[in-house]
């Protein structure tokens, strides 16, 4: 991999090496979302690949990553170059080209997992989302929630907003997709975003936290047993209208 490509947002990347250490919260987020993962999917902002390694473990039969930043996709093309089902292919939101350019992929799913906050225009990332899938496909997205805690911490990951169930709805409804869907994820997690951003007005997230969350994933996989009505992240599954 040459050295003269680096990532575009150094915030961002290192995020994603910090949360590549965290393996049971990644395979909790995916175990989130995986009643509603197809056959033929597309994934926006694979990044490094974090979340990519699980949708392959359902072996789809079709595989394609996308990104904006050349360094993300060289990361992902190697890692996966033994797998025949994936395709990397650069893809910034709002396309109006989406339609087109993978139509022949006839897509049943397009995950894209914190990725809709870093774009200014929501509603028109989603409805480019909306025109790459099959009718009757899905729309599988998280976002941060709860406008109350953003902060440092947002700002420094180039977040343009948190949401709640009204502002993810109303984005879909603006992009022509109907809520099938819509559930909070990681409750805990809200206080420790609160303390760390607001509280402390952190603006990076340490190995040490994310070391520390993960170990208490198998604890707080138990929130589904107390469902409180809020969120670190809210996960939206929509529909073409």
């Amino acid at each position: 991999m040459s050295d003269a490509i680096s990532p575009s947002d150094p915030a961002g990347a290192e995020t994603l090496e910090l949360l590549a250490a965290a393996p049971k919260y990644n395979a909790w987020m995916y175990q989130a979302i995986a009643p509603y993962v197809g056959r033929r999917v597309l994934e926006v902002g694979s990044g490094i690949g974090n979340m990519s390694a699980h949708l392959l473990s359902a072996r789809p039969e079709t595989m394609v990553l996308t990104d904006r930043d050349e360094w993300y996709r060289r990361q992902v093309s190697e890692r996966f170059a033994s797998v025949a089902t994936v395709r990397v292919e650069a893809l910034e939101l709002p396309d109006p080209a989406a339609r087109s350019r993978f139509a022949a992929d006839r897509l049943d799913t397009v995950v894209a997992l914190n990725v809709v906050e870093h774009i200014e225009d929501d509603a028109g990332a989603l409805s480019s989302i909306k025109e790459m899938l099959v009718p009757g496909g899905r729309a599988v997205i998280l976002v941060p929630a709860l406008s109350s805690i953003y902060s440092e911490l947002d700002r420094e990951l180039g977040h343009f907003r948190r949401y709640g169930r009204r502002s993810l709805a109303a984005a879909f409804g603006r992009a022509g997709l109907r809520v099938e869907t819509m559930y909070w994820f990681n409750r805990v997690g809200v206080v420790a975003w609160w303390f760390q951003g607001r509280v402390r007005g952190r603006r990076r997230i340490s190995l040490a936290d994310v070391q520390r969350f993960d170990a208490m994933v198998p604890l707080l996989r138990l929130e589904r047993f107390v469902p409180l009505p809020f969120g670190q992240s809210l996960i939206g599954i929509g529909t073409p209208r």
